[in-house]
């Protein structure tokens, strides 16, 4: 479906404009450490350290399913593939961060840094990783990755703020207000609504693009309208959500090109308060067959 309104059109367009940007950051320092309290986020930054901290295939084989299902585009689909991946990485000195780190059910949701991964794109690339856990292993994984922006509007990194997850027991809550926003604002049903979800106190924004507030929304919404840019948003395929951090995973098109979109929201007494973004153009051809969604 067609966005009508004008905001709408601008935060997804001008998201997209940071994913062909080539300026990269300098600055990738770890955050406050994350919370890791169940079992599935312990097993996750295991096998996360297995292939950007140790390169370890007897691990990588331990925490990743034989028959493990690939979305990247660029990757095949199984556990050999990976396998076969491990010297570059090791050879490139690919790093990675780990920023935030969320569990909805059988999914965990990351806000990654990598460092040396020219493979991925760019020096540097923030990335959002989704993993299905299954028995005790990852069984499936969707991403969307952009360069890593070195001067922002906002003077703030696409990855820094909070990471506590907090509001544990407003999680379904926060799920519902962000899933009405995107119907309201993103598809166009109430656009007009915009203001009752996003907070005019503060609203603190990670796309490179955008300034912080309300005020500095309208800024940019300014310029766009004068390009004239149009955006869809076609599906949300998936929301998750722990706390008060909600991540949205969708389909839509932006200058003629199919996109992948993840929007990371933080919510506070029932507004957005803190936004994150990726937007990855989804190729024509993949290296497998499962879509990136």
């Amino acid at each position: 479906m067609k966005i009508k309104h004008s905001t709408s059109k601008f935060l997804a367009a001008i998201i997209t404009s940071m994913s062909i940007l080539s300026s990269v950051s300098a600055n990738s320092t770890p955050l406050e450490p994350l919370n890791q309290g169940s079992s599935m986020k312990v097993i996750a930054i295991k096998a996360q350290d297995a292939f950007f901290k140790d390169y370890n295939a007897a691990d990588v084989k331990k925490y990743f399913r034989e028959d493990y299902i690939q979305h990247n585009p660029h990757v095949p689909t199984g556990l050999a593939p990976v396998l076969g991946f491990l010297p570059k990485l090791k050879e490139a000195g690919t790093t990675y961060t780990n920023h935030r780190l969320l569990q909805d059910g059988e999914f965990i949701i990351m806000h990654n840094t990598y460092n040396n991964a020219e493979a991925f794109g760019a020096k540097e690339v923030v990335t959002f990783d989704i993993w299905r856990m299954q028995n005790g292993q990852v069984a499936e994984h969707w991403d969307a990755i952009a360069p890593i922006v070195k001067e922002t509007a906002s003077g703030r990194s696409q990855f820094d703020g909070p990471t506590k997850v907090e509001d544990i027991d407003k999680t379904e809550a926060n799920k519902k207000l962000i899933a009405n926003f995107m119907q309201d604002v993103f598809f166009g049903k109430a656009p007009q609504k915009i203001t009752e979800y996003i907070s005019a106190k503060q609203y603190d924004q990670h796309n490179p693009m955008v300034k912080d507030g309300l005020d500095g929304l309208n800024e940019a919404l300014a310029y766009l309208a004068s390009q004239n840019n149009m955006f869809e948003y076609h599906k949300v395929h998936r929301i998750f959500g722990e706390g008060n951090f909600v991540l949205t995973q969708s389909e839509g098109r932006w200058n003629g090109k199919p996109q992948a979109f993840y929007d990371l929201f933080r919510v506070k007494d029932g507004q957005i308060v803190e936004h994150w973004d990726v937007i990855q153009e989804i190729p024509a051809q993949m290296a497998h067959s499962n879509t990136m969604f």
